[in-house]
């Protein structure tokens, strides 16, 4: 028996690593010699770092960058196995969790911790660059970590602006003869599964600002620097960075990838699964097992379940899929390459005794042991 287990976090409960131990722990008990393959994975948000890293033999390092309130954290990135490849999460510099409820303020936040990870990983060696955006608590066009990069934004008196949102406005000029000359070289692969513009009612400040502390008074004002960045981008490098989809991800660090370094945009879980080579890791496997946390109508738009099911299918290998919570809706996805899908609830509870993690472990591990005792007899039949 030789199975796959590639599987997203259960969100607020188990890693992609500790789901998949449960999992693991639960097939032994059928299969005591099975051949399992485990690989971690996530969409190119939370967990994406550590899923690539450990799929490709690569090295985790840690250091002190600017965090969003200018104060110092230490940022999380990786080095893939193949020592010229980095990943990072924009949110390990400028995350929300990073930020008390009552501190966050979008128009003093700034994204300069994620040039100086550039940087870091520059100095190590690093050409190429997995960038998982989302989580940011920044809506400062991504202007921070160009800064760190060696771009230059220069206010009337050709003085360098402030930082955060609130500085976008003051922008009348933008240099780049300082940039970093490997940056300029280096190639920029962004995961990012939003399409929104730069500005206006779908943009950066109107979608995101509130959930990042933002009033209607300041979301106003960051919409207002957003375009006046996107106005003098135009003007002086004729290139138009508010219409590219994707651009108001991430507090407009999407437009700065995209406008200023020229990166590629994927969706977050296809980036994922090139990156780890998943087409060649499911070759030769009997059954494949993935899962996250819930299985929706969500879920066949790009989410890691979905992903993994459809390269599966391609191959002729069924897949397995495995999820706290199981709706109606997940009913779709049999048509789209999941062979069966699973709520792993053993019995009625509430929601925070599901989410607990010894449950959730107890349950995952409890229901792959009966699919696979299920398994193990219809091939004796």
């Amino acid at each position: 028996m030789k199975v796959l287990i590639a599987m997203d976090s259960f969100k607020g409960s188990l890693s992609s690593i500790e789901g998949s131990a449960a999992i693991t722990a639960g097939i032994k008990e059928v299969y005591q010699y099975a051949d399992i393959k485990v690989l971690p994975l996530a969409d190119g948000g939370e967990g994406t770092v550590e899923a690539i890293v450990k799929a490709t033999g690569g090295k985790l390092f840690t250091i002190p960058v600017t965090g969003p309130l200018h104060e110092e954290v230490s940022a999380i990135y990786g080095i893939l196995g193949d020592q010229k490849t980095a990943v990072i999460e924009i949110a390990a510099a400028c995350g929300l969790p990073l930020i008390p409820d009552e501190q966050r303020n979008p128009l003093i936040t700034t994204s300069y911790g994620v040039g100086e990870l550039i940087i870091d990983a520059i100095e190590k060696g690093c050409q190429d660059f997995i960038i998982g955006l989302g989580g940011s608590a920044t809506n400062d066009g991504g202007v921070g970590m160009l800064q760190a990069l060696g771009f230059r934004f220069l206010d009337s008196n050709g003085k360098q602006v402030d930082s955060g949102g609130q500085a976008l406005k003051d922008i009348r000029q933008i240099g780049d003869k300082s940039v970093h000359p490997a940056v300029k070289k280096a190639t920029f692969k962004v995961a990012c599964d939003v399409t929104n513009p730069l500005f206006g009612e779908k943009g950066a400040a109107y979608i995101f600002g509130p959930q990042k502390g933002a009033s209607p008074e300041m979301v106003l004002e960051l919409d207002q620097g957003l375009r006046n960045l996107a106005k003098v981008v135009a003007e002086e490098f004729d290139r138009d960075i508010h219409s590219i989809e994707g651009a108001g991800a991430a507090g407009g660090l999407g437009a700065a990838f995209l406008g200023f370094l020229q990166a590629e945009l994927n969706s977050g879980i296809e980036l994922i699964l090139e990156s780890i080579g998943m087409k060649e890791q499911i070759q030769g496997m009997d059954i494949v097992i993935t899962g996250e946390g819930k299985l929706d109508g969500q879920t066949s738009m790009g989410k890691t379940a979905m992903g993994v099911a459809q390269m599966a299918e391609k191959q002729g290998v069924p897949v397995i899929a495995l999820a706290g919570s199981v709706t109606e809706e997940a009913a779709d996805l049999n048509d789209l390459g999941i062979t069966s899908y699973f709520s792993i609830m053993t019995k009625p509870m509430s929601l925070v005794e599901a989410i607990n993690p010894k449950t959730a472990m107890i349950n995952l591990q409890v229901t792959t042991a009966q699919l696979f005792r299920l398994i193990k007899k219809m091939k004796k039949v």
